[in-house]
């Protein structure tokens, strides 16, 4: 088992994630569609920008803490919602939901997560998103918004960026979507990590909890997740959006808004918040990143409506300057991936101990004592020839 103690950065993390997890499940986690041109794009981006540091400020004592949609976060970042993450270590969601409200920062839970809507509630007091997807079974979408609020969870994201799903090769290769060649690769990958492999082996089956009662095989995940696949809907419309959107009271957001045409007409159908998103370069490669977007995004909606974005986020250094040019906050799903993988709950909490103390690091030097002071004045866009 890595030393995550001794990993001083997300990268740092990421490697000792490779070396604890058999391909099958790290390519899982590290790849992007096609030629990961979006994935690479990403992360990029956030180095278009440089700050502009003030000096001789009293920045002795640095306020991260922020609210998103409503409820308290001692920083600018959520856990986003990933699927299955007991397929990277046996604690799965119940490991970050925990670290999540210890860092005292919202946790995102999939509809295709391993544990349930409920579990989490129970896991956890601290505040819960809840993404979900504009499925075929207009039912089963009602139910998922039914247990959400029976549950006590803050908000809910509607996913918009999956008409179709994305052309992930490596997970093809992989044997994806081909449950005994999967399961065959995932048995010879486990062997030469014999410490993951047990506890797959012995923790229980891996169900699409939120799903079980939907689902044949009792909804265990390498044999049903085609039968997820299907449920997604290339017909949804702002129609559709809307009306689930009309069925829950509280804060909703669009994730997955790639252009500021689109933008604005999430705030037209009542959307409190938005989520610039490209699935983490796993759906259409060649779809912006969300720093590129940001600026023109903030000026469209004005104020009144939170844009958040995802993807990329390896720093601390990220988070600040997308909040300097208008975030409210950044959602991370490989960085604390990656603590999961390497360390379980611990592994976690590390990754989101690194970005805290990157991102007070930076505050430090930027002179810029409060997130609530932040803004275009501390960055300058380099120019690229």
């Amino acid at each position: 088992m890595p030393d995550i103690n001794r990993c001083y950065n997300i990268d740092e993390l990421r490697e000792a994630a490779r070396k604890s997890l058999p391909k099958v499940m790290y390519d899982y986690i590290e790849g992007g569609a096609e030629d990961g041109t979006t994935l690479k794009r990403n992360m990029d981006a956030f180095k278009d920008y440089q700050f502009v540091p003030r000096v001789l400020r009293d920045v002795e004592n640095i306020d991260l803490s922020t609210t998103v949609q409503g409820v308290a976060s001692s920083m600018p970042l959520i856990c986003a919602p990933t699927g299955m993450s007991r397929m990277f270590h046996y604690q799965g969601e119940e490991a970050v939901a925990k670290a999540a409200e210890l860092a005292g920062i919202p946790y995102s839970l999939s509809t295709v997560a391993t544990r349930s809507i409920e579990d989490v509630a129970s896991y956890t007091t601290g505040p819960k998103f809840f993404q979900i997807y504009a499925w075929r079974n207009h039912e089963l979408v009602s139910e998922f918004i039914r247990r959400c609020r029976d549950s006590g969870y803050d908000c809910l994201y509607l996913a918009v960026d999956l008409a179709a799903l994305g052309n992930r090769e490596d997970d093809l290769r992989n044997g994806h979507g081909r449950p005994l060649e999967q399961a065959i690769r995932t048995a010879l990958g486990g062997l030469r990590h014999p410490a993951w492999f047990y506890r797959f082996l012995t923790s229980g089956k891996m169900t699409l909890a939120n799903m079980v009662e939907h689902l044949p095989h009792g909804g265990e995940a390498m044999k049903t997740l085609h039968k997820v696949n299907e449920q997604f809907d290339a017909t949804v419309s702002w129609e559709r959006a809307k009306s689930i959107r009309d069925q829950w009271e509280g804060p909703f957001i669009l994730k997955g808004i790639q252009c500021v045409e689109d933008a604005r007409r999430a705030v037209e159908i009542g959307a409190t918040g938005i989520v610039l998103s490209n699935h983490g370069g796993r759906q259409l490669d060649g779809a912006p990143s969300a720093m590129d977007l940001l600026p023109a995004v903030v000026d469209a909606v004005g104020p009144d409506v939170e844009v958040l974005i995802d993807g990329g986020v390896r720093r601390g250094a990220d988070v600040i300057k997308a909040i300097a040019l208008g975030a409210k906050a950044c959602l991370i799903g490989r960085p604390y991936l990656y603590g999961l993988a390497a360390g379980g709950q611990a592994g976690v909490e590390r990754s989101l101990q690194l970005l805290r103390s990157e991102m007070e690091r930076v505050m430090k030097l930027i002179g810029c004592p409060s997130i609530a002071d932040l803004d275009r004045s501390y960055l300058s866009k380099l120019e690229r020839w």
